[in-house]
């Protein structure tokens, strides 16, 4: 009996560390939801337009803003405004006068 029960703890074992071994290689497969290379250029529309949605600003002038600094960028920070130093090269573009060229 002691010869079974060796078994079903080595078995028991194995599984959990394939579990595991499996939950390590999704986790390093994603792309992250946010940060540099989180956003495609067919997502900058989406991801823009939740960004401009209740911004103070002209809607039309927010996305003339946000969809460059997201296709050169690759990335959009979350929320309506703020958050900025999740995206570094969302953060630093600047425009002509030196001013936060993104939204």
């Amino acid at each position: 009996m002691a010869t079974g029960c060796n078994s079903m703890v080595k078995f028991v074992g194995l599984l959990l560390l394939a579990l595991f071994a499996i939950s390590v290689i999704e986790s390093t497969q994603t792309t992250p939801y946010y940060g540099p290379g989180s956003v495609t250029p067919s997502q900058c529309n989406a991801r823009c337009s939740t960004r401009c949605s209740k911004t103070k600003h002209h809607y039309p002038f927010c996305m003339e803003s946000c969809m460059p600094c997201c296709k050169n960028c690759g990335c959009v920070p979350p929320g309506f405004s703020g958050n900025k130093p999740v995206c570094p090269c969302y953060n630093s573009m600047k425009t002509h006068r030196g001013t936060p060229k993104c939204p």
